[in-house]
């Protein structure tokens, strides 16, 4: 092995801050290229174990690590992310790179362009590993559901990572990356994130651009990182916030520095606590691990005081009529016309059209576009759809409500940690519920974090979930990094 690699590979022995290899890249101890061959050659030892990886982007990774060290050489000064290798989950777009979205129905598609978030990225000097895992089309919360076969969790193999972003999240808590980007439109970054024991971040709806995003919901799909630490995460999303003229539902809102928030004390902050997700279902050993949690923000010098979401019972039901009705309409284009699986039972129009969705659509995906249909269909659209989005409303006004009073609420992400591969798959209500913490957020629009949070007997990780107002994501960061600095 040359002994490049071997100095590489002490890089990647262990999971190292961003800023800490930024540093060793501006100081000349590890280049950019040589990182990326260490965690190219962790990957390779790691990945048929984990199925984390579905493609890689050798070239383009190893051009940008060489566009690096050339900054670095000359002492110019370098950009944020400078050579930190990145994995991208499978529903954004890379320029000329595969992109199935953990489906069948996009086998050889090769989008022209780079996905906005993508783009930003690798402006800011990222190193772009390949895609990663991921349920298919993002529909899931265990990603058992991806056509490439599931992902296994790196703290425990016999168990799921979460999703959809369970490539995401497992990269980064297998150090095959050292940080990645999921999408989350009910829980799929912050779910996959408590399970696997890393840092996840669900944006304010807009924050992100969602251009190069293949859709799930439109309303409710956002894109943001997963990392090892607050900070790297906070750094993460300061590069790939911000308006972006290529999405219309893109924020013009400045973006504040994240990092920085990150480090202010969180004396004199107050923290909502609301009795519905402390409920019936919450498991014990996650309770202990969050009422832990909220003490060590008592001791850092937050008032802690209850909050009131009462509608939080209706959200699993409103979020599963929302997001399977824009899946309905979303998912019309991939008919085998224009790109991705054809069948070869295609005699007729309507065979072809018939034949390529049903064989090229998995049983998940196919459920939720019936739902979603239907719930759209004359006669039902003003029972179901329509009642969805009332209550969905509720629960916005809600939070509204709810931030009035306090700075931010914290909750548990899961009611749940990490459970066996195979035991949900045959009861999709409970695989639906385990998102129960998690959709009122995504539903109400508003930003939040998942941080690490202790473990259970078995060292199963658990996350606690911090949530702010829109466009505070910087309050999600203090209380997230308060959090984490009592868990060291």
């Amino acid at each position: 092995m040359p002994s490049e690699i071997k100095r590489a590979e002490t890089f990647v022995e262990k999971p190292r801050t961003l800023a800490a290899l930024r540093a060793d890249i501006t100081a000349g101890t590890v280049t950019a290229t040589d990182l990326a061959a260490g965690y190219y050659d962790r990957i390779a030892a790691v990945n048929p174990r984990l199925n984390v990886y579905l493609s890689l982007s050798k070239d383009r990774a190893m051009e940008q690590a060489a566009r690096v060290d050339a900054l670095a050489a000359k002492g110019d000064p370098l950009p944020p992310l400078a050579g930190i290798p990145v994995g991208i989950k499978d529903v954004l777009v890379m320029r000329g790179a595969p992109a199935t979205a953990g489906s069948k129905i996009l086998e050889g598609y090769r989008p022209p362009y780079d996905a906005t978030a993508v783009a930003r990225l690798e402006a800011a000097g990222a190193v772009l590993l390949g895609k990663l895992n991921c349920d298919e089309f993002a529909m899931g919360s265990s990603n058992e559901n991806s056509a490439y076969g599931p992902v296994r969790n790196p703290v425990d193999t016999e168990r799921v990572p979460g999703g959809s972003s369970g490539g995401s999240a497992a990269a980064v808590a297998a150090n095959m990356a050292v940080a990645t980007l999921g999408t989350d439109t009910g829980g799929s970054i912050r779910q996959p994130a408590s399970f696997c024991g890393v840092v996840g971040v669900l944006p304010t709806y807009g924050r992100v651009s969602r251009y190069g995003l293949i859709a799930f919901a439109s309303s409710l799909d956002r894109i943001g990182p997963f990392a090892g630490n607050v900070r790297d995460a906070a750094t993460l999303l300061g590069v790939i916030a911000g308006h972006d003229p290529k999405d219309a539902t893109s924020s013009p809102a400045p973006v504040t520095d994240y990092a920085a928030e990150s480090d202010k004390p969180v004396e004199r902050l107050r923290i909502g606590v609301p009795a519905e997700y402390f409920a019936e279902g919450l498991d014990s050993e996650v309770r202990a691990a969050i009422e832990e949690g909220i003490d060590s923000l008592k001791a850092a010098g937050c008032t802690v005081k209850p909050v009131s979401l009462p509608h939080t019972k209706y959200a699993i039901p409103t979020y599963y009529l929302v997001a399977t009705a824009e899946a309905s309409a979303n998912l019309a284009r991939f008919d085998g016309v224009r790109y991705g699986y054809r069948s070869p039972q295609s005699d007729t129009l309507s065979a072809m059209y018939r034949h390529s969705r049903d064989e090229g659509f998995g049983a998940e995906v196919k459920r939720r576009i019936l739902l979603g249909t239907y719930a759209l269909s004359a006669g039902y659209y003003d029972a179901y759809y329509l009642k969805a989005q009332q209550v969905r409303r509720l629960l916005a006004e809600e939070f509204l409500r709810a931030f009035a009073e306090v700075d931010a609420i914290v909750t548990p992400t899961s009611p749940v940690p990490a459970f066996k591969l195979g035991e949900k798959t045959g009861d999709p209500l409970s695989m639906y519920l385990a998102d129960i913490y998690t959709v009122t957020a995504s539903l109400a629009g508003i930003c939040g974090v998942t941080v690490p949070c202790g473990a259970t007997a078995a060292g199963l990780p658990v996350g606690m979930q911090v949530l702010a107002a829109h466009l505070h994501e910087g309050t999600a960061f203090r209380v997230a990094r308060a959090v984490e600095a009592a868990q060291s």
